[in-house]
């Protein structure tokens, strides 16, 4: 005799139900994954590229790493650099995750690592040669009272740069001024190149006559003069470069969506609390402005792989 089975209608409702939900958390797991896999630390690593500046940068970056801590929530730690590739290796790392890189030095982290993402820039208070705005230009420079007055007559000097991957003092000199300028290799046309570690360090040495010529960013050149340690007049400015973008301060985009928003945020409203305005007056700059990779595509052009 054949039995046959009957299904309530009730049962075979709740098992079509059951089918399509399992469905629904098979589609939705992968989303909530990804969601969840956004990083919120308890502490943010706060790095920078040395300069002059950063001699002083507990001083000078207080007040607004203080604001950035009570805008997160987060403890902020301070990573101390070495080299500009130090602050690189530590954001590919990990041990940072707010940073200011120089122009090259982004591109060539960016080009390692797609979630290194610039969000904001100075945008920079007129300063003698430094023109107000988010730029500034690379200074080919030597002393007034040298016998360095022209390009030409530098043919044989000793000259500095500043870091191998700083802008303004290694990338520009040797894409642009060597290539289009001179059209000759820097270490065929000076007698000897070296690195100094800082754009204050090459723009002192000059001062001292420790060497004769150097190339230094407008900006750094002129917190140098700023400072009252050396001056303006002290100085010829040989060559300068087409306009550059302004460091770029980056973050990890892996840390969570508010967190970013949070940081931002806290830079780019600088200029409304007392704290942000003590800041920015240290770094002679007015605001920072938002930016995006699409600025730094000049540095790429001029020769980053």
């Amino acid at each position: 005799m054949q039995v046959r089975s009957h299904r309530h209608p009730l049962a075979s409702a709740r098992a079509a139900f059951a089918l399509i939900l399992s469905a629904l958390v098979i589609a939705v797991t992968p989303i909530v994954s990804r969601a969840q896999s956004c990083e919120d630390p308890k502490v943010l690593r706060f790095s920078l590229i040395p300069s002059e500046e950063s001699v002083r940068e507990l001083n000078l970056y207080k007040p607004v790493l203080d604001l950035l801590s009570r805008n997160t929530g987060k403890k902020i730690e301070f990573y101390l650099p070495t080299s500009y590739s130090s602050v690189v290796e530590a954001l590919l790392g990990k041990w940072a995750d707010v940073a200011v890189l120089g122009p090259e030095s982004y591109v060539i982290a960016r080009n390692k690592d797609a979630t290194i993402e610039v969000f904001a820039t100075y945008f920079k208070k007129q300063n003698g040669i430094q023109d107000a705005g988010p730029g500034y230009k690379s200074l080919f420079i030597s002393r007034k009272d040298s016998k360095y007055t022209t390009i030409e007559s530098t043919r044989g000097a000793v000259m500095l740069l500043v870091d191998p991957a700083s802008t303004s003092g290694a990338l520009i000199p040797e894409a642009v001024f060597a290539q289009k300028v001179i059209k000759t290799p820097l270490k065929q046309y000076f007698s000897r190149v070296a690195f100094s570690g800082g754009h204050d360090l090459s723009t002192l040495a000059i001062e001292d006559g420790k060497a004769d010529v150097a190339f230094v960013a407008s900006h750094r050149f002129m917190n140098v003069i700023t400072s009252g340690k050396a001056k303006l007049a002290d100085f010829n400015i040989l060559w300068s470069s087409p306009l550059l973008p302004q460091d770029p301060f980056v973050f990890r985009n892996t840390l969570c969506g508010p967190l970013k928003d949070k940081i931002v945020q806290t830079f780019t409203t600088l200029e409304s609390n007392p704290e942000g305005v003590k800041f920015l007056a240290n770094v002679d700059s007015e605001r920072f402005v938002r930016m995006s990779d699409a600025d730094y595509s000049i540095i790429r052009e001029a020769g980053i792989k």
